[in-house]
C-alpha cells in the first residue's frame, strides 16, 4: 500500500510542492484505494475518476510551469452527497434525486477547486441528511472501517469512513446536530463545525434559510488537525447568496498561546451518562491540555441539561411539514425507514405557533446563559458522544445521546473533534473542543495539543 495514502493533506501539499509525487500519481493511488476498500465500506457512491485525473494532470502542468498555485493544488478530496457539484450527480440520499446532476458547484466546492483541490467523488449520507448514520434507499448503508458491523456515524458518514480508510485526503460535510463531529469521533479523524455564519451553504441540499437556519454549518473533515487550519480559510467568507454569512476575521491556531487559555471540561452533560472509557479519555485530554500550561477546571455550563428538550422541540415544531414538502419537491415517492422515524417523532411533537414563540424564547435564553458561562472560559472540553461505535439503524433509538453535539448547534459556536483514545476492542474515541464564537483558532489550537499528546488519527485495520 502507498504510504502517502494515510498522510495528512498538509504533508501531501508539501510532497506535491517539492515534487516528491505528482498529483496524477496521488489521485491514481487514491482511486485504487477507493476501489479496493469501497466494496466493504460503501462510502464513495460516485467515483469521478476521469474528471479527477484530468484535473490532476492540469495541476501538474500548472506547477511544472511555475504558475502561482492555490494552497490545495493537486490534493484529492471527496464530498458529502448533499453538496452540489457541476456535472456530477448529487442525490442528497433521496430517491427523487437519484439522477439529478447540478449545473453549478456549491460555493465551497468552487472555492476548493479555485485553490487547486481535485474532486475524487461523492460520499454516502442519509436521506436529506436526517440521521446520525449514513444509509438510504439509493446506495444502502456505509460501514465503519474499524468494525464493518458498525456505522461510521453521520450524516457525513461516507466522508469519515473514506478519509479514515485512506481513500481521500480530506472532505466536507454538514452539521445540524453533530453530523460532522460525530462521524469524526466514530472513525478517529479530525473535524470542525465552524461558527454559524462563517461558511456559505449555497449549493447544499437541502438549502439554507428558515427559522432554524443557524443550527447548521458546513465544515471540513481530515486526518490531521493541521488540515482543518489549512482548509477552513479556503471556504470561509461571504458569497453574496447565503445571507447568514459575515466577513469575520479568522485567526491562526499556530500562533495561539496555550498557556493563556482557560479550559472548562466535563464528562457528563446531565442528560446521558458517558461510558467509563469515554469519560476517562476526556480526563486524559484535559490532563494533556493542563500539562501544556493551560488553566483547566472540571465544570459544565449551567443549564446545558436543557439541550435535548429544546433541540427536540425545535426539530419537531412543524410536525414534519417541512420534510413532507422536501419529499414532494424532490419528487421522492418512497422514503427510507430512518426518515419514516423522523416524521413519526416530528408528528408526535408538533406545537402551536404560540408554543413555538415560547420555545424560541427558551432557545434565546439558553444561548444567553451559555454565552455568560464563556465570559470566564476560552473553551470547553467534553465528549462527542457517550459511547464509541454505533450499530446500524440506531439513530432514533438513542437520539438523546447526540445532545453532546446538539448543544453547540443551539449556540452556533465552533467545535472541533480529534481522536484522544480507544475503547476496549479498538474503536476510536474523539473529544470535542468548543470555543467562543468566531474563535475556531482556539478550538484548533487546543485540538492540536491533544493530537500531539495523545496520538490523533491512527489508521484502521482494513
Amino acid at each position: 500500500m502507498d504510504p502517502l495514502l494515510f498522510k495528512s493533506a498538509s504533508h501531501l501539499a508539501r510532497a506535491l510542492q517539492e515534487k516528491w509525487v505528482s498529483s496524477e500519481e496521488l489521485v491514481r493511488a487514491m482511486i485504487d484505494r477507493i476501489e479496493a476498500v469501497n466494496p466493504r465500506l460503501n462510502a464513495v457512491v460516485l467515483l469521478a475518476s476521469e474528471q479527477a485525473l484530468k484535473a490532476a494532470r492540469e495541476a501538474d502542468r500548472r506547477r511544472g510551469q511555475g504558475e502561482l498555485c492555490g494552497p490545495l493544488l493537486g490534493i484529492p478530496f471527496t464530498l458529502k452527497d448533499a453538496i452540489e457539484t457541476e456535472g456530477v450527480i448529487c442525490t442528497g440520499g433521496t430517491e427523487g434525486r437519484k439522477s439529478y446532476v447540478p449545473s453549478a458547484d456549491a460555493t465551497v466546492v468552487r472555492r476548493l477547486r479555485a485553490a487547486g483541490a481535485v474532486l475524487l467523488g461523492k460520499t454516502n449520507c442519509p436521506e436529506f441528511g436526517w440521521a446520525w448514520e449514513s444509509d438510504n434507499l439509493i446506495y444502502g448503508r456505509t460501514n465503519n472501517p474499524f468494525d464493518l458491523k458498525l456505522s461510521p456515524g453521520g450524516s457525513s458518514g461516507g466522508e469519515s469512513a473514506m478519509i479514515a480508510a485512506g481513500g481521500s485526503a480530506f472532505g466536507l460535510g454538514s452539521d445540524a446536530g453533530g453530523s460532522v463531529r460525530f462521524p469524526a469521533h466514530c472513525t478517529g479523524i479530525a473535524a470542525i463545525k465552524p461558527t454559524s455564519g462563517r461558511v456559505p451553504r449555497t449549493g447544499h441540499f437541502p438549502g439554507p434559510g428558515g427559522t432554524l437556519d443557524s443550527l447548521w454549518q458546513i465544515g471540513p473533515l481530515a486526518r490531521s488537525v493541521d488540515d482543518l487550519a489549512l482548509i477552513l480559510p479556503v471556504i470561509t467568507g461571504p458569497d453574496f447568496h447565503d445571507p447568514s454569512v459575515v466577513n469575520a476575521p479568522i485567526g491562526e491556531g499556530r500562533t495561539q498561546d496555550i498557556e493563556s487559555l482557560r479550559i472548562a471540561f466535563h464528562t457528563h452533560n446531565g442528560i446521558v451518562p458517558p461510558a467509563d472509557e469515554v469519560a476517562d479519555v476526556v480526563k486524559k485530554a484535559a490532563a494533556a491540555i493542563a500539562s501544556a500550561g493551560a488553566r483547566v477546571e472540571e465544570l459544565r455550563p449551567p443549564g446545558i441539561e436543557e439541550t435535548y428538550d429544546i433541540y427536540l422541540r425545535l426539530f419537531s415544531a412543524d410536525g414534519g411539514l417541512g420534510i413532507e414538502q422536501l419529499i414532494r419537491d424532490a419528487g421522492t415517492t418512497q422514503i427510507h425507514p430512518l426518515l419514516e422515524q423522523v416524521l413519526a417523532i416530528q408528528r408526535a411533537n408538533a406545537c402551536t405557533m404560540a408554543d413555538f414563540v415560547t420555545l424560541v424564547g427558551r432557545w434565546d435564553s439558553f444561548r444567553s446563559r451559555m454565552l455568560a458561562f464563556m465570559e470566564d472560559w476560552d473553551a470547553i472540553l467534553c465528549p462527542v458522544a457517550p459511547f464509541a461505535g454505533m450499530r446500524h439503524g440506531a439513530t432514533y433509538d438513542i437520539l438523546d445521546s447526540f445532545s453532546y453535539t446538539m448543544s453547540y448547534n443551539l449556540t452556533g459556536w465552533p467545535a472541533a473533534v480529534v481522536r484522544a483514545g480507544w475503547m476496549t476492542g479498538g474503536l476510536p474515541v474523539g473529544v470535542q473542543i468548543v470555543a467562543r464564537p468566531w474563535r475556531e483558532d482556539v478550538a484548533i489550537a487546543v485540538a492540536k495539543v491533544i493530537e500531539t499528546a495523545l496520538g490523533g488519527f491512527q489508521s484502521p485495520p482494513l
